[in-house]
């Protein structure tokens, strides 16, 4: 039995729930001028970053989470040439959609540029694409950047972002999806992390989908994938389409992609979009 004091807990009240890594000591704490921001040697999670105190990364589970917000979007549109990251700053995201030979510019806007210069020293491993030419890092306003980008100007936008609380909850809004589908291209695809499927679909991912549908976009779905170190251990990213019916456009270069995964395959990517009977009929309000 550990002493209270060599734990990290963190408490999920929706969930009626609360996690905690074994830690061997904090290897950072700074208050940025938007969040507070720590980092954590585990016993066996190696580096965690923690805001505001929730879990946001461990260096042992982040490929989870990370794989599937690029890969199966990325793959699913039929030239995903220019893409936008909104937040992302511990880069991970970033990393995963430049494997992909086929994306020309990426530009990452995460208001909070002390989570990438916390993520470089302590995370070194998610930034090691940061130098790369089709890569910008902008540290600025998501939203109004997003509102400002030209009709048609990006082929895939994730959000990769908090939860829908505090500085996060703009992100969650008709508005930000309007503008969202106005910079996409005809065949443009959205994705945004979407919480547990377990708890959060009658308090996030269903009024996300009346809200994308309501924005204009023509197609929704939620794909799911684990991550042990967030609430329920169960979580979701949720992919909407601009124009038409969302397809695994790409799956034969899936399938023969020339780089290494951990967890994503074209296999893995079909199966996160199988639904549960209980989550579809969540989701239809039933």
């Amino acid at each position: 039995m550990k002493q209270a004091g060599n734990w990290f807990t963190e408490v999920c009240e929706e969930c009626g729930t609360a996690f905690s890594l074994g830690i061997r000591g904090k290897l950072h704490e700074e208050q940025s001028p938007f969040q507070k921001i720590e980092v954590y040697d585990t016993e066996a999670w190696g580096h965690m970053m923690v805001i505001d105190g929730f879990v946001m990364l461990t260096q042992r589970d982040n490929f989870l989470y990370h794989e599937m917000m690029a890969h199966p979007v990325l793959f699913s549109h039929p030239a995903p040439r220019r893409v936008a990251i909104i937040g992302g700053g511990d880069c991970g995201t970033l990393r995963e959609v430049l494997r992909h030979d086929v994306v020309k510019r990426v530009t990452q806007i995460d208001i909070d540029e002390r989570v990438t210069r916390i993520a470089e020293r302590f995370f070194p491993e998610l930034c090691e694409r940061n130098d790369d030419p089709r890569a910008e890092l902008r540290f600025i306003d998501g939203i109004r950047w997003m509102a400002e980008q030209p009709t048609g100007s990006l082929d895939v936008i994730i959000v990769d972002s908090t939860d829908p609380i505090g500085p996060g909850e703009v992100l969650f809004t008709e508005a930000f999806y309007r503008d969202c589908r106005n910079a996409l291209d005809g065949h443009g695809l959205f994705v945004q992390q979407s919480e547990s499927p377990l708890v959060h679909t009658d308090t996030i991912i269903r009024p996300m989908y009346e809200r994308l549908l309501a924005a204009g976009f023509e197609d929704v779905h939620t794909l799911h994938f684990p991550v042990p170190t967030y609430p329920t251990g169960w979580w979701s990213a949720t992919v909407a389409s601009k124009d038409g019916p969302l397809a695994f456009q790409r799956a034969t270069e899936a399938e023969a992609r020339p780089f290494d995964t951990r967890y994503y395959t074209a296999g893995v990517h079909r199966a996160a979009f199988a639904l549960p009977p209980f989550f579809r009929s969540a989701l239809a309000g039933r």
